[in-house]
């Protein structure tokens, strides 16, 4: 996970700030136990008060401030994402955003604040009172341990509590995507079945994590009180006895509790912050484009790519371990594997979207991150699982500004039977996203795309056929059997008739990947 852009100087502005708070809580306890000890309200009682306050404010202030540019650079970063799960993006970038702020504006100042406040307090009871000092030395940890024992607990319940959410949002964008399919083949009753029952399981794991809340809440109550009981009732036999003076006592008795309060407050906030933290985990662990800074050409035409060593984490998770790929110029390479296994991290590593955590993809020997990215693009021709279409003509969407032969292109991929059925045909508008064609047509407007750009000498087609019937597939295969000779191509496939094509196979199981032969 990368780190949060001034998460460092914030922590040392918290510290810092946790120092002056020990310092004036000790100051205020001195004048309120001279005061109720007979004393008057002396300039230092009023100034501690007073200074107590305007930390309070500043913290407040300083915390906010730096919540709302973390917020607005988390957004950022999940708008700008390469990951094509749109509705969990959707989830993160409202509910999963702003339950950061309780993670940075309530746990963190309360977990330092919980440090440095109650070693402060002691060293002042070990020179006050040495009884009372080794009584709340040995029950100030009981706090910590029980939040600790209780957050084993709550984390995972938390981690799927969130889980939850991310994929009720984001399978209820897609049903909404798709409500005009889905209605026309019967499927709507059916998926708001799913779209219950996962909003009642959501609904489960929150009630679980509230009832663990709740629970820690009363242990970590009465873990403080009883510790500040074993403070107080020695202290009131001991002035009964004559062993103690009443302003010693008051000022035990003042600052005990003040030993127990940050660690209450910090483990009341854990619950909200757990949440903000899986959170916090899941945005920066998502995928960004790299800045591109590469200036270097290469000759048009089709390429050598060596991936050397490539390895790609996301977050924790690892989709590409060591990866050594040699694919020769002209040569089709198939790539086999089960859902998840990193085959279209491949791709997007030799797109050039995503930038190999170590390792390195060479064309023509030139690091991709040498080349210039708009140039490396415009010599190849890419069919992702789900082809982006956009407001606009299906004309304009199979060209993207370039010329082409559009009607061979829509002929090749079995588009054309589709547009004879449109009303205004290749000029028929469509919406966002394809509104208006179903996923078999936007996949093969997809399809259409690829097959446009002629003098691609890179062909990258991530499963081109998985929306298609059989009849179609056939089409789409002989149309993609006439584009490879002269071309070095990547075909990510689950069905045999696409491996075909290939004149080699890899597979890749767990992001590793190892040949395969041909039968």
């Amino acid at each position: 996970m990368p780190p949060v852009p001034g998460l460092r100087r914030y922590l040392i502005a918290l510290t810092c700030l946790g120092f002056l708070t020990a310092a004036v809580i000790l100051v205020q306890a001195e004048g309120l136990a001279a005061l109720l000890t007979g004393g008057g309200v002396g300039v230092p009682l009023v100034a501690a008060f007073a200074a107590r306050v305007l930390l309070a404010g500043g913290q407040g202030a300083f915390t906010g401030r730096f919540t709302a540019s973390v917020k607005a650079g988390l957004r950022r970063r999940l708008l700008g994402s390469e990951t094509e799960r749109a509705g969990v993006v959707a989830t993160q970038v409202t509910k999963g955003v702003d339950a950061v702020e309780a993670y940075l504006t309530g746990y963190l100042p309360a977990l330092v604040t919980s440090v440095l406040v109650p070693v402060a307090v002691l060293v002042r009871l070990f020179t006050t009172d040495l009884a009372s000092a080794l009584v709340v030395t040995a029950t100030v940890p009981l706090v910590p341990v029980f939040a600790a024992l209780i957050g084993l607990h709550t984390k995972a319940s938390t981690a799927r509590q969130w889980g939850l959410l991310s994929r009720l949002g984001g399978h209820f964008l897609d049903v909404v995507r798709g409500l005009g399919t889905l209605k026309t083949f019967g499927r709507a009753g059916a998926q708001e079945r799913a779209v219950r029952e996962m909003a009642d399981a959501h609904t489960d794991a929150t009630l679980r994590t509230l009832r663990v809340a709740f629970l820690s809440a009363l242990v970590l109550e009465l873990v403080a009180t009883l510790s500040v009981a074993l403070v107080a009732v020695p202290i009131g036999f001991r002035l009964l006895e004559g062993g103690m003076t009443a302003h010693t006592a008051m000022l035990v008795l003042i600052l005990a509790p003040e030993a127990y309060l940050p660690l209450r407050a910090a483990g009341a906030k854990f619950h909200a912050a757990a949440e903000g933290l899986a959170a916090l985990r899941e945005a920066l662990a998502v995928p960004v484009p790299a800045p591109r800074t590469g200036t270097r050409t290469r000759r048009r035409g089709a390429p050598e790519l060596v991936l050397d060593r490539v390895s790609v984490h996301y977050g924790d998770h690892c989709a590409l371990s060591e990866v050594d790929l040699t694919i020769r110029p002209g040569e089709h390479v198939a790539v086999l594997g089960p859902s998840g296994s990193g085959k279209s991290t491949l791709l997007a590593v030799l797109l050039g979207f995503v930038t190999p955590t170590s390792g390195r993809v060479l064309a023509d020997g030139v690091d991709l991150r040498e080349l210039d990215h708009d140039d490396w693009l415009a010599d190849l021709a890419w069919v992702p699982q789900r082809p982006t279409l956009f407001r606009g003509s299906v004309e304009e969407n199979i060209a993207l500004g370039k010329s082409a032969d559009i009607a061979a292109a829509a002929k090749a991929a079995a588009l054309d039977r589709v547009v004879a059925d449109l009303p205004e045909g290749y000029r028929t508008r469509i919406g966002e996203l394809g509104e208006g064609l179903s996923a078999g047509q936007r996949q093969r407007v997809g399809l259409a795309r690829a097959l446009a750009r002629t003098g691609a000498g890179l062909l990258l087609l991530d499963e081109p056929t998985a929306r298609l019937d059989q009849r179609t597939e056939a089409a789409v295969l002989s149309a993609t059997r006439r584009m490879l000779p002269g071309r070095t191509a990547v075909l990510v496939a689950h069905r045999p008739a696409m491996t075909e094509l290939a004149s080699r196979v890899v597979e890749v199981s767990a992001g590793r990947i190892r040949e395969r032969e041909l039968t």
